[in-house]
């Protein structure tokens, strides 16, 4: 019935649609989700200004993402809006607020006369219908069926293919270039320099002459993508023990007790930052880190895009699809390979185990060799690679 609905919906958003493509001098990016998957699509927005170096890009995003692309050097603006459905709790409170703010934002959308819009999430309807009713003449995205009709421009759907590269390939459609080459374009995240300096004088502060700062950031938001606190003091106890170590536990604001949890199980006292830092201040910090450890998260991609070497656990997601953006040898991924992985399920194990099993059967000691060995690795070519 959904789908039949939104078939329905394309055609009444043609009816409306009365520009012609013309040239491209000004473009819509708009990017609903949060940290990570914002922090996966710049190297589409570093592409997009690459090919179009005079045209007007805006970036249209959440305001619970705002600060991933602010800043942006490849953006002229940013603009916010409340994706239903990514604001917690909308859509099942008020089920017709989607429609409602379809309706408010295309015409505002429409003032501003855009040429194309990229659609940079393959399964966004909502978007893709945003920039059909707000009159944008191309609008590329993937073949996704609820997706589809909306769009000028679908490119094949490929729900296994890495989100990066998606977007690569969506504007590699819009320039009507061939598809993106396999080299990785470098993820980026610029923080202020306010941010900057508070990095430098908080390493100052708390790490002696010649330490290196290593970090673990063991929470996310999905319970089964979590890692038993014992495996993480194992892993922290193991690599505090080589000379000249300095570790730090980081964490969100709900993921104090897990940091607290870990840290009361150490032999040796970590540094912690749990709720004490925004996202450019965390970003500035781990750009002074020897190697980022954590689970499938928003802040280990932050990680990658300041050049640091890292170690991504994943159980229940897809690393082939949200995996680091950035060469396997610097930027790992450990996952125990179960048969039922990835399952994509985060709030609790589709097979009712006690704990998630996929996190379960990574073991302390493979974290440990393969961290031991990135801190072991001369530092060679360029760090953000």
């Amino acid at each position: 019935m959904k789908r039949v609905a939104l078939q329905l919906l394309a055609l009444l958003a043609r009816l409306v649609l009365r520009r012609n493509p013309g040239r491209i001098e000004r473009v819509l990016v708009i990017k609903p989700d949060h940290l990570g998957d914002l922090l996966l699509a710049t190297p589409a927005l570093r592409q997009l200004r690459a090919g179009l170096p005079t045209a007007r890009i805006v970036g249209l995003v959440g305001p619970w993402s705002r600060r991933v692309w602010q800043g942006n050097p490849h953006l002229d603006r940013l603009a916010e809006l409340p994706f239903p459905g990514f604001e917690r709790g909308a859509m099942a409170a008020h089920p017709f607020r989607p429609y409602l703010l379809l309706a408010r934002y295309a015409l505002l959308l429409r003032r501003e006369a855009y040429d194309a819009a990229l659609i940079l999430r393959d399964d966004h309807w909502w978007g893709a219908a945003l920039a059909a009713f707000a009159g944008i003449p191309r609008r590329v995205g993937h073949a996704h069926p609820l997706v589809a009709p909306f769009l000028s421009d679908a490119l094949p759907y490929a729900p296994r293919e890495h989100v990066a590269r998606q977007s690569l390939d969506a504007v590699a459609r819009l320039l009507g270039a061939p598809p993106s080459t396999p080299a990785i374009i470098p993820t980026t995240f610029v923080p202020s320099p306010a941010e900057t300096a508070w990095a430098a004088a908080w390493v100052a502060a708390n790490c002696g002459p010649g330490e290196r700062l290593v970090v673990i950031h063991p929470g996310t938001g999905g319970p089964t993508k979590h890692w038993p606190a014992a495996r993480w003091a194992a892993v922290g106890n193991a690599l505090s023990l080589r000379p000249g170590v300095r570790l730090l536990l980081t964490g969100g604001p709900t993921e104090a007790p897990l940091v607290a949890e870990i840290a009361a199980q150490l032999l040796r006292s970590p540094l912690t930052l749990a709720g004490q830092t925004s996202v450019g201040q965390l970003a500035a910090l781990l750009r002074h880190a020897a190697i980022v450890l954590g689970v499938d998260s928003g802040p280990l991609h932050l990680a990658v895009s300041q050049g640091v070497p890292s170690v991504h656990l994943f159980g229940p997601s897809d690393s082939a699809r949200f995996g680091p953006w950035g060469h396997p040898e610097r930027h790992v991924v450990l996952e125990a390979g179960l048969f039922c992985s990835p399952c994509g399920v985060f709030a609790a194990c589709p097979r009712g185990t006690a704990g998630p099993e996929c996190m379960a059967a990574l073991p302390a000691a493979t974290v440990i060799a393969v961290a031991s060995r990135l801190l072991d690795a001369p530092v060679e070519g360029d760090p953000w690679l």
